[in-house]
């Protein structure tokens, strides 16, 4: 089916796309002749409708911009290595760590005593997988090292509420240790 089937179909039932659909077009350089041929496009062939105060250019090569888009922040970021240039850098938003918070203090929270720790950890590790998978495009490493850190804290005060007597993990284990050996799986960069 055409998109634009799609499109009568939904225009005929009266049926409205409850969000806006948000657009990002990425050019070297965004010259006025290029604005006015894609507002052009946009408009008159796809029939959408640009809403013109949020319509902003980002030059991302300026100092300190960022583009938050799906969830991602895109940057220009200094080489790692010391050397005089910048690099694309795509890593998760601030946005979408806060989220990923949320959601894994409602995951760990105190109504959740009554789960054994190894169905919590199961349940983690699923929802930890999912996460990784959609942020595993560019860097990574330091959102999954902030997450798994995270985790460990909200799993160290799970076990600590769970009982009047504190959790100890066997002889010669720390926590993190024990929380591993149950089967705690880290955010691993897909490299």
């Amino acid at each position: 089916m055409s998109g634009d089937v799609h499109v009568r179909f939904c225009e005929s039932v009266g049926v409205r796309s409850p969000g806006a659909t948000h657009l990002v077009v990425l050019a070297r350089y965004l010259t006025p002749n290029l604005r006015g041929y894609i507002e052009e496009k946009l408009e008159t062939w796809m029939g959408l409708e640009i809403n013109r105060e949020k319509t902003r250019g980002v030059d991302l090569k300026e100092k300190k911009a960022s583009l938050d888009f799906l969830g991602y922040t895109f940057r220009y970021d200094r080489d790692l290595k010391g050397r005089g240039h910048h690099y694309l850098n795509v890593v998760p938003s601030k946005k979408a760590l806060q989220r990923e918070r949320d959601q894994l203090r409602t995951m760990t929270n105190c109504s959740q005593s009554h789960k054994p720790l190894p169905c919590l950890i199961a349940e983690l590790n699923r929802h930890l997988k999912g996460w990784g998978n959609y942020f595993s495009f560019g860097r990574p490493q330091a959102a999954y090292g902030s997450i798994h850190t995270f985790v460990l804290q909200r799993l160290y005060r799970h076990v600590g509420r769970r009982s009047q007597r504190p959790y100890r993990p066997p002889e010669g284990r720390t926590h993190t240790q024990q929380f591993l050996q149950m089967g705690l799986q880290m955010l691993a960069c897909p490299r």
